[in-house]
């Protein structure tokens, strides 16, 4: 019986010591975990910046990618990007082309405040003025290291390059991929008479000011996503001590598009669907490189695209989703673009915004994000932090204009209504689109005066303006204050607060 009593007392002792060290296992890890978080926070609140990496795509549809529609190809990364981050289904570029919609990205300003207008061509004498301050010059103020990788295409002149705009690094080239003396099938222009022949240079490929090589054929082109998506991580590998501006504009799928052997052949919907496989396989690779460096709770990754997809392309163009038009239009499917946003340490995971953004709202919500300075001079953009830390309720952005070509106001945005101001348009409708990297024609329309309610209507397929008198006599009053602050080509008024571009010397080329 002694022997029984003695039994027990080892085995009640022997659990009462697993049970304690239990308690102060877990004990233990909750201090830890305490003092990580404490840590983490305390180390915010003493200035660690977030890292900011901007991933902006040339033509991608709004339809493009997963979460918005994409059939018979895979994004995953891209998915995953917007199930850890918040998607917004009411953004848009600043306008509808690429140099204009970059200066806007780039300025927080309307492009045509800022005078850059259209797509800028090798014969440009204009590109981005040295007064404009971008948002790389503003983080570099705050400690940043800045680098593009890309497609610039804001002045291919040396004082318009990159280095002097704010950035310390550059490779890519300096305008659009098709602006090159090669033909539709991918071979060089040998006739002298052909005009891309005489109005195009080869495609240089640029580091820093030098030029290092030239992009001559289909095979270069499919180089591009892999040379950038490498180069932006060994960027993230050096700068992982301290906060950096990474911005990557890739220059597809803006046509020519072409892709890497690991990508050919690997989609249901042929060679467009390749690309984007490829494009999702980049935007991994950088996260995964933020992953790797202990450092992606700490970066705000921003995925958006210059303007919607060049329809007439067919298929090596992308997808609207059912927008109306695409991309050289004022219509929802030439502005209205994809956008992802992650920040672990601010944005809730797999959150949805429906609330009005735009490019030109990133410059004064990074300055927020980091404590700087906006620019003296006017700017367009609106500070959209509150929607980044998921206010739902929360609407910063009033109302939106919608320029084109050479100042033209076409229509503006206030809540859900849409007034569309009269103006000639390309369209896309009543004309075949080409295939396989050749393009068909577009239509030219008479767009006229028109009210549309996007909530219910994002086609903008029913005029509504009878029925809503109030609603078009309170977006007029904004059409006004548009044409005194930025003028209005198409009924002759000048602006009273536009700038100047960049002008080139007369003997640079």
């Amino acid at each position: 019986m002694g022997s029984f009593f003695y039994i027990l007392i080892l085995y009640i002792e022997f659990n009462i010591k697993t049970l304690m060290k239990k308690i102060l296992l877990i004990i233990s890890s909750l201090i830890f975990c305490y003092c990580s978080n404490f840590n983490n926070s305390k180390s915010n609140l003493q200035g660690q910046n977030p890292n900011i990496v901007i991933i902006f795509m040339d033509d991608l549809g709004f339809g493009d990618i997963l979460n918005f529609g994409a059939i018979d190809y895979q994004t995953p990364n891209l998915e995953k990007l917007a199930n850890q981050g918040m998607t917004f289904t009411n953004f848009y570029s600043a306008q509808a082309v690429c140099s204009a919609s970059r200066a806007a990205l780039l300025t927080g300003c309307y492009p045509n405040r800022i005078g850059i207008k259209g797509a800028l061509f090798p014969q440009s004498k204009v590109g981005l003025n040295e007064n404009e301050v971008t948002i790389a010059e503003m983080l570099k103020e705050k400690g940043y290291t800045t680098a593009i990788f890309g497609k610039w295409h804001l002045g291919h002149q040396e004082k318009f390059l990159p280095l002097n705009h704010g950035f310390d690094n550059y490779l890519g080239i300096p305008y659009s991929n098709d602006m090159w003396p090669v033909d539709y099938d991918g071979n060089q222009i040998k006739d002298e008479s052909n005009w891309k022949k005489k109005a195009y240079p080869q495609l240089p490929l640029i580091k820093d000011f030098e030029k290092i090589d030239e992009i001559r054929d289909l095979n270069d082109q499919a180089k591009l996503t892999t040379l950038i998506t490498e180069e932006s991580v060994k960027f993230i590998n050096k700068n992982n001590d301290n906060p950096f501006f990474l911005y990557i504009p890739h220059p597809m799928p803006h046509v020519p598009i072409a892709v890497s052997d690991k990508f050919k052949g690997k989609s249901r919907q042929g060679l467009y669907g390749d690309l984007m496989m490829e494009i999702d396989w980049s935007v991994g690779e950088i996260v995964k490189a933020l992953e790797k460096n202990n450092i992606e709770n700490n970066t705000l990754i921003i995925f958006s695209s210059d303007n919607g997809p060049w329809l007439n392309y067919g298929n090596h163009a992308g997808s609207t989703g059912g927008l109306r038009e695409g991309k050289g239009t004022s219509f929802e499917g030439g502005q209205r673009v994809p956008t992802i946003m992650k920040w672990p340490d601010m944005i809730p995971l797999g959150s949805l915004s429906n609330q009005m953004a735009s490019t030109i709202d990133l410059y004064p919500t990074i300055a927020n994000l980091v404590s700087a300075e906006l620019p003296k001079h006017l700017i367009d953009g609106i500070d959209i932090t509150s929607i980044l830390k998921g206010d739902k309720e929360s609407s910063p952005r009033d109302h939106f204009y919608f320029y084109y070509g050479d100042n033209n106001l076409e229509a503006v945005r206030k809540d859900n209504w849409k007034l569309v101001l009269p103006h000639k348009s390309r369209s896309y409708k009543n004309v075949l689109p080409g295939d396989n990297g050749y393009p068909g024609p577009y239509s030219q329309i008479q767009v006229e005066y028109s009210l549309y309610d996007l909530r219910r209507d994002p086609g903008e397929e029913y005029d509504v303006k009878e029925l809503y008198p109030n609603v078009v006599s309170e977006l007029e009053k904004l059409v006004e204050k548009a044409r005194k602050d930025l003028g209005d080509n198409l009924t002759g008024r000048i602006g009273e607060n536009r700038r100047e571009p960049g002008f080139s010397n007369a003997d640079e080329d």
